[in-house]
């Protein structure tokens, strides 16, 4: 999958779409077929999978920080699985936070880690049983919805409530990352996050399928800090535009904005074209928790940028509070189940 969408995926299907569909058409095929006939490896502790329908950012990884908060909270020993996008690591490893950098491991890592165990691989069977032997009892997945050898427990696919999945076409044709009802077939759950009716075509087919239907927003923890300080807002993640809007509803002044591609290495010009632009018209750079993990690991003007830039941090909320608790009991409920059938 590629990092820098094209803006036409986000635009209602034309003729680039058009194009690239008979493309779209294998690609599909190929992903219904990994989705229906892969062989799926059980693990001896509940699996849940938190994906999405689409390339790029959709709030999976608040989501799976949410689900681990709930179940550390419930007595569980959470693992994260993460294939670590962008990083160098070829056979499973646990991320430890005081040693590796996200340039090693992937920037989404780094932030789970934060939080509880994490394993990076590319061979999540490999993964997932490193994180069990490790000590997790609960396994949460950031991502792999489509393509995972694991036996799921519950599979939660995450959509971007303003923009929904652009134009709904297949890659290359679009963002979208195999056949939709296939999609919403193998899910177990929808989970919706923000305001917009960019993903009400998705809640309408999870609906009609009898799929729970979640509702949860990005809440800033720390908003007050910028509330009145002009601000240079910057972001490298599959949407920047939805950190634009997180920082304006929370009442911080953009007085200027600048996006990147998804998980972006900031170059030295980069730097010190936004560290000019700060001091030329006297404004605070802020950023996301994913954006600084990724300049921690860099060296040079991308520390220089580290320490003049503040960080927004978020939470996820569901607007009802028993979810994240619900999901879990719903993935424990199903591993006993197939516990004890086998």
């Amino acid at each position: 999958m590629v990092s820098e969408a094209p803006p036409f995926w986000w635009q209602s299907a034309g003729v680039q779409s058009a194009l690239l569909s008979p493309f779209g058409w294998i690609y599909g095929r190929v992903a219904r077929r990994i989705m229906d006939h892969r062989v799926r490896k059980a693990i001896g502790v509940p699996v849940i999978c938190v994906g999405n329908f689409t390339v790029g950012g959709s709030g999976k990884t608040p989501t799976a920080l949410a689900l681990a908060e709930t179940a550390i909270a419930g007595g569980f020993t959470p693992g994260f699985l993460s294939r670590g996008y962008g990083g160098g690591v070829r056979h499973a490893t646990v991320v430890d936070p005081a040693r590796d950098t996200a340039r090693l491991v992937g920037d989404e890592p780094m932030l789970l880690a934060a939080k509880a165990l994490t394993v990076v691989s590319a061979d999540r069977v490999e993964g997932a049983e490193l994180l069990v032997r490790s000590g997790a009892d609960l396994i949460i997945m950031d991502d792999g919805f489509q393509s995972a050898r694991l036996v799921f427990d519950q599979a939660l696919l995450v959509v971007d409530a303003r923009r929904g999945i652009g134009n709904g076409c297949v890659f290359p044709a679009g963002p979208v990352r195999a056949p939709i009802m296939d999609q919403v077939r193998h899910a177990d759950a929808l989970v919706v996050v923000g305001e917009g009716t960019g993903a009400d075509p998705m809640i309408r087919l999870a609906a009609r399928a009898a799929k729970p239907i979640h509702l949860a927003r990005l809440q800033p923890r720390n908003a007050d800090e910028f509330k009145g300080r002009n601000c240079l807002a910057f972001a490298a993640i599959g949407d920047p535009e939805k950190f634009f809007a997180t920082l304006e509803r929370a009442d911080v002044r953009l007085a200027r904005r600048q996006g990147f591609p998804d998980h972006h290495h900031f170059t030295d010009d980069e730097i010190n074209d936004l560290l000019a632009d700060a001091e030329l018209y006297g404004l605070d750079l802020i950023t996301t928790e994913k954006d600084y993990v990724r300049l921690q690991a860099g060296h040079g003007r991308a520390l220089d940028l580290v320490q003049k830039t503040a960080v927004l941090s978020i939470d996820l909320a569901f607007d009802s509070p028993d979810v994240p608790g619900a999901i879990i009991n719903a993935a424990v409920a199903a591993f006993k189940r197939r516990r004890n059938s086998s």
